[in-house]
């Protein structure tokens, strides 16, 4: 028999003569016909890139661990990226305080997981645990199934203090598991060093999680024409963004793990509210939506699509102004997207078109000649945002990448990023034309970059003003 379980303070204690039933009576239910998954052999490589960077290391990359919500269940568990990134581990499989280690060797490293396996039927924590029973969150895998569906040698979790005990050269990915902090010594350099490298390894992407991406991103357009579907529904009726947002958020969980983030339903001047997720407002006949929304998949790669739709179907001619000047500016950043170029570029080639465009419709005080210059930028009033970033396993992947390798960097085949260009008219903006107040318009697609230039992933879902109405009447 294991370790007793603690009861929660509201649990009514059991009667040994109920222990010793529940722990009988259970027939074998092993999972049947299993086989490696795809993203197996392309996580070994992964790891072995991993273990050349950091000969003689021991590697400690923790799942992480539940966060109570209220007082009672715990939010839903999304390991931690690079745990992922590295295990290959799906959303479903992913067991909480789970820590993958890679162990120095001569030639190399051995990668063990840690694991809290599937609870015996002799034991009372698969009915009584309320973190790990299997009748309160459902079954778990064994050693050995890990094992197969991974490739990764598996142990129990309960041996990882002892483990990790001795005083072998250990660097973690710290902040995400208690015991495995207080196990081993802050290294802090080095431990900057190693996280540092687990983010820059994703920077490109290998041909499995191109592949994943645009699942995620033709999931997400299924659930972009599934919002516009309940825009009827959406209309007039109080907290309306809320129907719409619902809506994707079916989606997300059908074909999907999860949303990649908390979706965007920004109607009227809500769309002015850069990172609006309160959804709480009317959807008005007559006005913009401006929806931001991606499908994160059960192997955590998410989608990032911005769409601004009219309402009813039909652009105004102010709005299509504005829609129309944001267009331009994303298609010129999308020729900026290319290998060889800089990361900077693409920014820089949206906002020359953003600054002329703002220039010919008066509202620009200056030239554009004299917003594009460094020091001066006034344009920026109505688009103060930077209009890409990477993009993959996090909505903003491989955040903790060198400057000098990301924002500063240069493009290299493989990466996948968003361009998001947006043109924000707050109601109350007297510098702006009082037709322009309350429009907020931002357009944005998910591309990789290709050997001569880049493929936009979310093509499929209309941008141009006219492929958008048609696309919209077809589903209203």
């Amino acid at each position: 028999m294991s370790k007793k379980v603690k009861l929660a303070s509201h649990d009514a204690p059991g009667a040994k003569a109920w222990d010793k039933f529940m722990s009988s009576g259970w027939a074998p239910s092993p999972l049947q016909g299993i086989s490696e998954v795809e993203a197996a052999p392309f996580c070994a490589k992964r790891r072995e890139a991993l273990s050349k960077a950091f000969p003689g290391e021991r590697l400690v990359i923790p799942a992480g661990s539940l966060k109570v919500r209220s007082n009672d269940t715990d939010y839903r568990f999304r390991a931690h990226s690079a745990y992922s990134y590295l295990t290959g581990i799906s959303a479903t499989d992913s067991v909480p305080d789970s820590v993958l280690v890679l162990e120095p060797k001569k030639n190399g490293h051995e990668a063990v997981l840690f694991i809290h396996p599937r609870s015996p039927r002799d034991s009372e924590e698969f009915y009584k645990d309320r973190v790990h029973g299997e009748f309160w969150i459902g079954r778990r895998m064994t050693l050995d199934e890990t094992t197969t569906l991974y490739g990764i040698k598996t142990r129990h979790i309960d041996g990882l203090k002892k483990f990790l005990g001795d005083d072998a050269d250990t660097l973690i990915v710290r902040g995400e598991d208690a015991i495995v902090d207080k196990a081993v010594s802050k290294r802090k350099k080095k431990e900057s060093e190693f996280e540092i490298f687990l983010s820059e390894m994703r920077l490109i992407k290998d041909s499995y999680e191109v592949k994943e991406m645009q699942a995620a991103v033709d999931a997400t357009g299924r659930g972009f024409d599934d919002m516009i579907k309940s825009f009827n529904s959406a209309v007039g009726v109080r907290r309306g963004e809320r129907i719409i947002e619902g809506a994707f958020f079916t989606r997300a969980r059908i074909e999907g793990n999860e949303l990649g983030y908390d979706s965007i339903v920004a109607s009227g001047a809500h769309a002015c509210v850069l990172h609006w997720i309160r959804n709480d407002g009317d959807v008005l006949d007559g006005d913009l939506i401006l929806i931001d929304a991606g499908v994160e998949l059960e192997s955590l790669y998410t989608a990032d699509i911005t769409r601004t739709l009219p309402v009813n179907g039909k652009f105004s001619p102010a709005q299509r102004d504005i829609y129309d000047l944001v267009w331009k500016s994303q298609q010129a950043g999308f020729a900026a997207c290319k290998p060889g170029a800089k990361f900077a570029d693409i920014n820089k080639a949206c906002h020359q078109v953003l600054a002329e465009g703002l220039a010919a419709l008066g509202v620009l005080p200056i030239s554009a000649e004299e917003s594009m210059k460094p020091e001066s930028g006034l344009h920026r009033r109505w688009t103060i945002h930077g209009v890409s970033h990477m993009l993959g396993i996090d909505v903003h992947d491989c955040q903790a990448a060198r400057e000098s390798e990301y924002s500063q960097g240069v493009l290299k085949a493989g990466m996948i990023l968003t361009v998001e260009p947006g043109l924000y008219f707050h109601p109350d903006d007297l510098l702006a034309p009082e037709r322009l107040r309350g429009i907020g318009v931002r357009i944005e697609d998910d591309v990789v970059i290709t050997e001569n230039g880049c493929e936009v992933m979310s093509k499929g879902i209309p941008t141009q003003a006219d492929e958008v109405e048609a696309w919209m009447k077809k589903l209203l």
